[in-house]
């Protein structure tokens, strides 16, 4: 099995409304956003997929978020903008933008800071 690994980033700012802490209050992150994609084998060209195509639609996700109060962008104007949702709508954006090629995302992991992370996968991959 072969695993493609993707990354992008984005500078955002964001509060938990249902959570009683520092976090409720604005702050921001320096998000960094994987997608794995999952393969038996190669094509004929050796390649599983083309990383440059993956990264194109990853960063155009990102972008989205990029310099922006994530409360203020839908669907976390009324979904909690937590990283275990920002990795959910990552995810089912850039399956969407993958076409057929969607049924091979394995995950995406959204890391808040360099020591946490949070992943989504509609199936274990763990």
């Amino acid at each position: 099995m072969f695993l493609l690994n993707v990354k992008a980033h984005y500078d955002s700012a964001h509060f938990l409304r249902n959570y009683h802490g520092k976090c409720e209050n604005l702050h921001g992150h320096h998000y960094v956003v994987e997608a794995a994609l999952s393969y038996d084998d190669v094509g004929p060209g050796g390649m599983a997929f083309d990383f440059t195509e993956a990264k194109v639609h990853l960063r155009a996700i990102a972008n989205e978020l990029d310099h922006k109060n994530i409360n203020d962008v839908p669907p976390f104007t009324e979904l909690e903008p937590s990283a275990e949702n920002q990795a959910r709508w990552i995810f089912e954006e850039l399956q969407k933008r993958l076409g057929g090629e969607g049924e091979h995302l394995a995950y995406v992991r959204v890391w808040e800071t360099p020591n946490q992370w949070a992943q989504y996968s509609p199936r274990p991959v763990w």
